[in-house]
């Protein structure tokens, strides 16, 4: 029995002229921009166009590329290690695309699609099934696939928060500190819609308080934000900056809460942007914990979940 398992994720540009086909694809999903297809490419074009420059600045100050996928590689080989599968890992809107990816392991048996994003959302883990849907019909080998939907209260998946955020406190005083899970926002359009991602994000929120709480971690209060928002429209709030701007305590630290692998969104957004609002607004200490990454406590995760799936019959 050949098994393949597949991590999906959104991706990021690997230089800075993939750049431009990273904004080009993403704008262009109809589950990011739900308009009919030949609008959906002008608006595209046009935020590509108007965001380009900004973009490439942003990915120049953290190497020039995306950390996306040297730590997506890295979990990779962690999980292969510990499952009887080969595993691979697809980009939505760069390489590696998923219909390469298949073109790879079109012979085993049996392919896993393991998202990683634990939280489902229509802009994340439906876009991610569809394309690799789409694709692996084109094969004729649809029939092999088994997802997975959402795993966002995942006990080793929480404890790889819990863990991380101890890494980042180290030996301080948490009750010195408070303590900000930050999440990327989405349009407050798409929840009333019925978008599930955000109801997800609190109950990672929960269970992540809970084991806190349990290991007699205690920060002087935490909350939750959302970042990353764009355009003019309403997003869920709160806003990360008016979080930031509400805390009594001017010292803390941010855990990217929907975020397995780090991206640009967390080693410039979190690591530099909102780092200078911090520092405007007098902050003490600001620090940004790690993604869960090859944690070992997320590759037990992946790894169970992995499992269970097996379990079930295709």
């Amino acid at each position: 029995m050949q098994r393949s398992v597949i991590l999906l994720n959104m991706g990021g540009p690997n230089n800075l002229d993939e750049v431009k086909t990273f904004l080009t694809n993403m704008f262009n999903d109809k589950n990011i921009i739900p308009a009919p297809k030949p609008i959906r490419a002008m608006i595209a074009w046009f935020i590509t166009k108007t965001r380009l420059k900004e973009a490439q600045g942003n990915y120049a100050q953290i190497g020039g590329k995306s950390p996306i996928v040297a730590y997506t590689q890295k979990l990779v080989k962690a999980l292969e290690e510990k499952i009887d599968a080969k595993v691979d890992y697809a980009m939505r809107y760069n390489a590696p695309f998923s219909k390469d990816v298949l073109e790879r392991v079109k012979d085993c048996d049996e392919i896993y699609a393991i998202p990683l994003y634990p939280h489902y959302s229509s802009t994340t883990t439906l876009s991610s099934y569809e394309d690799l849907i789409h694709d692996a019909k084109k094969l004729g080998i649809e029939h092999k696939i088994k997802t997975i939907d959402a795993y966002y209260k995942d006990p080793a998946y929480i404890k790889s928060i819990v863990e991380r955020v101890k890494e980042t406190i180290g030996e301080e005083d948490p009750s010195e500190y408070e303590l900000v899970f930050s999440a990327h926002g989405l349009p407050q359009k798409i929840i009333d819609n019925g978008d599930k991602y955000q109801r997800h994000i609190r109950y990672t929120l929960y269970y992540a308080r809970k084991e806190l709480m349990m290991q007699k971690v205690n920060f002087h209060k935490t909350h939750l934000a959302y970042q990353s928002r764009l355009g003019p429209m309403e997003w869920i709030r709160p806003y990360l900056e008016d979080k930031l701007k509400s805390l009594t305590k001017k010292k803390v630290i941010i855990f990217p809460i929907a975020f397995t692998v780090d991206n640009s969104e967390t080693e410039f957004e979190l690591d530099i942007e909102y780092k200078e609002i911090a520092d405007e607004l007098g902050f003490e200490a600001y620090k940004v914990a790690k993604a869960p990454n090859d944690h070992p406590m997320f590759v037990d995760a992946l790894k169970g979940i992995y499992e269970e799936m097996k379990k079930q019959k295709m």
